[in-house]
């Protein structure tokens, strides 16, 4: 590792702090923390613009970017993968996610496991939903985690404990997470979401021509000197079919996750949610150019180099320290704001749908909104315990926590349109989904199809077999938020 950049390390810490500070301001009002609504999704008060920006805070994070360029720089156009995922994600939301929203503004449900329970009346299947939810995003909350440790090695080399700072960082986050709830991630989001368009769209442009001559020089170079990496494999374990269905899977979970859901959530109204299936794509602009970071990486650096810190490397041999330092403090928000995001979700999910539903039913809801709001520190905490004791795990439990997520799937957006979905059936093909998903993933018996692909066709096909065997108990059964989604008229 080459040895830090003082006036880098400084300018990261200059923003990220000043964002930290903007995290905690934003919670001033008291109403921030009234009540589990106001703390989680903001009372459902937020416009398009804030949704937006807050759910591209979600989607987009450090191992988007560092993860994108590393694939790139080993694995060539797979890393495009994250282009139709996230397309497929957003064209399919604007069908299902104002549904979800209208049904979950007027029963006031926070999480997914919340309209599970009421639309099957079935604590078992949302004590399902909520465990997988909050184990699943345990390894991604790490990956942040990784993110701005990365970040601060390549800055800090020399001249910082790592270890430390990394610890101080996610106790912040923590501190302004307890205290501003949603609206803390959602206007710091704003100044991340800013540094990212301006930051990388200045990478994009300026690297290849620092390196290359320009962009076109730069693709010439490409194509004459390792044209593998314009192509994907069509052989190996990570070729066509597996992009297909890392794609779709991909997609299909995006908003299962419970930070994908709290984002959405937030919105003041349902055409709010259609506005950002539409608008969403746009981030894609920036993912796009960011895969060539990988390539343009691959050719710069030296033979051998550590492909996770392709792009922060190539960052620290093209400029100077102030631009270090705004590329990495860009890198470093977009840890530490999804991960604030992340901690909300899955801190909803417990005090919510575990403790609140199986410890404690008669809680008092402002002795609730308190817990909910201290298992930020326990999640995070669990996210930093896990993260040292598995730090070489991270990346591979994530892509098995998609496959995990996707499973829920079936549950959630099935049941807005299928009114005779039984609970029963829903539940054995969520938990085969699983069982399979896991299997496939220990015994490496893929295939060269994506993990959780043969999860969710195995919960899919459960589900459809099964469901006749239930459905005379669902003719006999009807409950409110049933008769909102299949008696109403949608707006």
């Amino acid at each position: 590792m080459m040895q830090g950049n003082l006036t880098a390390l400084l300018v990261t810490s200059f923003i990220v702090l000043t964002v930290v500070l903007i995290g905690f301001i934003a919670g001033r009002d008291k109403s921030s923390r009234s009540s589990v609504e106001e703390w989680s999704v903001g009372g459902r008060k937020f416009g398009p613009l804030l949704v937006w920006l807050l759910v591209g805070a979600d989607l987009y994070t450090a191992y988007t970017f560092l993860g994108l360029t590393s694939t790139a720089y080993t694995g060539g156009s797979l890393a495009f993968f994250a282009i139709p995922y996230t397309i497929i994600a957003f064209f399919i939301s604007y069908f299902y996610l104002p549904k979800l929203w209208k049904v979950s503004k007027e029963f006031k449900f926070t999480t997914l496991a919340d309209y599970a329970k009421g639309r099957f009346d079935s604590k078992f299947l949302s004590l399902l939903i909520a465990i997988v939810g909050v184990l699943m995003l345990i390894p991604y909350i790490d990956l942040q985690l990784a993110g701005i440790q990365d970040t601060l090695r390549v800055a800090g080399t020399g001249y910082i404990n790592i270890q430390v700072v990394v610890i101080i960082s996610f106790l912040l986050v923590a501190l302004y997470t307890f205290f501003s709830g949603i609206k803390g991630p959602t206007y710091t989001a704003i100044i991340k979401d800013i540094l990212i368009w301006v930051i990388m769209l200045f990478l994009v442009v300026s690297i290849p021509m620092i390196h290359f001559g320009g962009w076109g020089s730069m693709i010439n170079k490409i194509v004459v000197e390792s044209p593998e990496l314009l192509t994907i494999p069509t052989t190996g374990p990570k070729g066509i079919p597996w992009f297909l269905t890392a794609s779709l899977v991909s997609g299909l979970a995006l908003f299962m996750w419970a930070h994908g859901a709290t984002g959405v959530l937030t919105a003041k109204n349902a055409d709010t949610l259609r506005k950002n299936a539409i608008y969403l794509p746009l981030y894609n602009i920036v993912l796009i150019l960011v895969v060539f970071l990988g390539f343009a990486a691959f050719h710069v650096l030296p033979e051998g180099s550590d492909p996770r810190f392709a792009l922060l490397n190539l960052i620290q041999v093209s400029y100077g320290g102030v631009v270090q330092g705004l590329a990495y403090a860009t890198i470093a928000l977009a840890s530490l704001i999804p991960c604030s995001i992340m901690a909300i979700g899955a801190s909803n999910l417990f005090a919510n749908n575990i403790y609140r539903d199986f410890i404690n039913p008669k809680v008092a809801p402002a002795k609730l909104t308190l817990i909910t709001r201290s298992m930020v520190f326990v999640v995070i905490g669990l996210a930093l315990i896990f993260g040292m004791l598995f730090p070489t795990a991270l990346v591979s439990l994530q892509l098995l926590g998609v496959s995990g997520m996707v499973q829920i799937f079936p549950a959630i957006v099935f049941s807005l349109f299928w009114r005779k979905q039984t609970k029963q059936a829903t539940i054995i093909g969520l938990i085969v989904g699983l069982v399979v998903t896991f299997t496939v993933s220990g015994t490496g018996m893929t295939f060269g199809i994506y993990e959780g692909f043969w999860g969710l066709l195995a919960n899919v096909l459960v589900l459809v077999l099964l469901n006749p065997l239930f459905v005379k108990k669902i003719n006999r059964q009807s409950n409110p938020i049933m008769a909102q989604l299949f008696t109403q008229q949608d707006n």
